[in-house]
């Protein structure tokens, strides 16, 4: 377990200490749709969603460029990481709307063509619940024998209320299904989970803890609600009918959430990420490492750590 002063269980460490150095994800745009902007759950997408803000600096797809194959944006991410930081190797990360949602033929081809780069030693998959029939687990089941592979599963919240808010267009009953069947072909699982929700207390954010101590996922990424342009969350926000956490108080949400996590758990994010060309609030967001290392310092104020009121297979906390 190890960030800075070791508190939680980093990504960065993790993928350090499975593949023996550092390993770097590299985002890609493979050209899928959504099933919440095609018509098939809902249109217009998420509240939150405007997919040319994720990621932006490192990807080479946008509205004026949006045909660059899957090989050309690893080509490009490799070299910008390879000059930043001298990486070697690197996990195709497939990012931006969802991810699964094409026939298993189609998405073999594509992931393929990631897989064969030299350079990757894996992907990273993010989609939707609701995009995950069995035909595509089975075929990323049988990828996972030949690369690493970890399926990213955007649930954001376990609380209906919040998912209505959200219009994420599926409910948890549906996420737990999915989850299930993945974990019956023993897929590497991650969860997406928004903390600080409107409407969501203390004990909302205790129950969902509670819920992924449970399911024990591999990683886990959490977001903290901030607000894009050109989104419906961008007009609650101009209309001041939304209220953000402030960076001290979304700090504490994400100790909260920690502690009661088991030590094994890999943190893959602690915060969202946005540019400031599409970022409208809070402003810590677009503060490099401003969430982290409130974290960081919350964590120390209490003197403790990922873990330290983990919660065992009853649901019940216990101090450690």
């Amino acid at each position: 377990m190890s960030t800075q002063n070791s508190r939680y269980n980093a990504l960065g460490p993790a993928l350090r200490k499975e593949f023996g150095e550092p390993v770097w994800k590299v985002s890609v745009d493979g050209g899928f749709s959504c099933p919440n902007v095609d018509g098939t759950a809902g249109r217009g997408g998420c509240i939150f969603c405007n997919t040319h803000s994720f990621s932006p600096g490192r990807r080479l797809t946008t509205p004026q460029r949006p045909n660059v194959s899957v090989a050309e944006q690893i080509d490009e991410g490799i070299r910008q990481l390879q000059r930043r930081y001298n990486a070697k190797k690197f996990i195709a990360y497939f990012q931006p709307s969802t991810n699964t949602y094409a026939a298993p033929e189609r998405l073999e081809r594509i992931y393929r063509s990631a897989m064969s780069h030299p350079e990757v030693v894996g992907l990273a998959i993010g989609t939707r619940p609701d995009a995950l029939p069995d035909d595509v687990l089975d075929l990323l089941a049988s990828l996972s024998r030949e690369t690493w592979i970890q399926l990213e599963i955007g649930l954001q919240s376990i609380h209906e209320k919040s998912l209505a808010f959200l219009e994420r267009g599926h409910d948890y009953a549906t996420f737990s299904d999915a989850f299930q069947r993945a974990r019956k072909r023993d897929l590497r699982l991650g969860v997406h989970l928004i903390l600080g929700l409107p409407d969501e207390n203390v004990e909302d954010r205790e129950a969902t803890a509670v819920e992924m101590a449970r399911l024990k996922p591999e990683t886990i990424k959490l977001h903290n609600l901030y607000v894009v342009r050109d989104t419906r969350l961008a007009t609650l926000w101009e209309d001041g009918k939304l209220r953000l956490p402030s960076l001290e108080e979304y700090a504490g949400m994400v100790v909260d959430f920690l502690e009661r996590q088991s030590p094994d758990l890999v943190v893959d994010r602690i915060s969202g990420e946005a540019s400031p060309e599409y970022l409208l609030a809070p402003n810590w967001t677009g503060i490099k490492h401003a969430a982290r290392n409130a974290v960081d310092q919350e964590f120390r104020r209490r003197d403790s750590f990922q873990g330290s009121r983990a919660v065992d297979r009853f649901g019940n906390f216990s101090m450690r």
